[in-house]
């Protein structure tokens, strides 16, 4: 889990890359949970609340750099 802190010291674009693999994770979680692999259910939520969070980042930056 990234905090919010942690977020806003990085750029936009590694923003972007992150959340890309995030997605790329949530997409193979609900995979394995289709399939019956998945094992650690508490993982799916994390990486939801992380994309969530990234996406608000990436929110706050374009609204201060509109303001600006």
């Amino acid at each position: 889990m990234t905090t919010a802190q942690e977020l806003r010291s990085k750029t936009p674009d590694q923003l972007r890359d992150q959340l890309v693999a995030l997605k790329k994770e949530a997409f193979n979680l609900r995979f394995q949970q289709a399939t019956g692999q998945l094992e650690n259910t508490a993982r799916m939520r994390a990486v939801r609340r992380d994309v969530a969070r990234i996406k608000t980042v990436l929110n706050e930056m374009a609204a201060s750099a509109a303001a600006n």
